[in-house]
């Protein structure tokens, strides 16, 4: 039986949380601590994390933006401020049970272990997963290219061919880990992308799956 491998934002977990973290929490601190408008401090942050890109580790790293922003206070709180924000999509915890009892799964993400445990555990999706790696934080690269995919294989110690992939990024959690040869599933909340590889829930990927 091959492991199951799940992205988080945007594939069990929806992105409000992140969202409200990095667009309006962080620029509130922002606005606060330099007295200047909301609206003002969102553009700039978000400006910034854009000259980053979500190619890069940084993007992902909270502790770096405080720093580089010069912010005060704890980014730990400010998870904490947000954490009721972290809900899972509907299909999640149904489509979860019924894998669990049939395969090993775990979580891939970029995002940090500092989010990867607020979200997880808020979520109350923890005890389905035997791994949960952060490539940003357990591996410091971002799950761009099959290079991750390659040492994600070799820390489980399986081959490719051992491995099923499903994920909401087009390039991160499908393109990258085709490339290596992986099973892999791009999921498409939307429905706009169709074929043998795209679906469109959870349960549509469970399907596929046992098909």
């Amino acid at each position: 039986m091959p492991i199951l491998s799940f992205d988080l934002d945007g594939t069990l977990v929806t992105d409000v949380f992140t969202r409200t973290v990095w667009h309006r929490g962080m620029p509130e601190l922002y606005a606060e601590q330099y007295r200047c408008g909301f609206e003002h401090a969102q553009e700039l942050m978000v400006e910034e994390y854009n000259k980053v890109g979500d190619d890069a580790i940084e993007w992902y790293d909270i502790r770096y933006w405080f720093r580089f922003f010069k912010l005060q206070g704890d980014w730990a709180q400010l998870l904490v401020r947000f954490i009721h924000h972290i809900e899972t999509y509907p299909e999640v915890h149904e489509v979860l049970d019924q894998l669990s009892r049939r395969y090993q799964l775990m979580i891939t993400s970029n995002a940090t272990r500092e989010f990867l445990t607020t979200e997880i555990e808020a979520a109350g999706i923890a005890p389905y997963f035997t791994h949960v790696i952060s490539a940003t934080s357990d591996f410091q690269h971002v799950k761009k290219n099959r290079a991750f995919y390659h040492k994600l294989c070799r820390m489980l110690s399986i081959d490719t061919n051992d491995l099923v992939h499903v994920g909401d990024h087009y390039r991160f959690d499908y393109l990258a880990p085709c490339e290596l040869g992986i099973k892999s599933f791009y999921l498409d909340r939307s429905g706009l992308r169709t074929g043998p590889f795209m679906v469109g829930n959870l349960k549509e990927f469970s399907s596929r799956l046992e098909g």
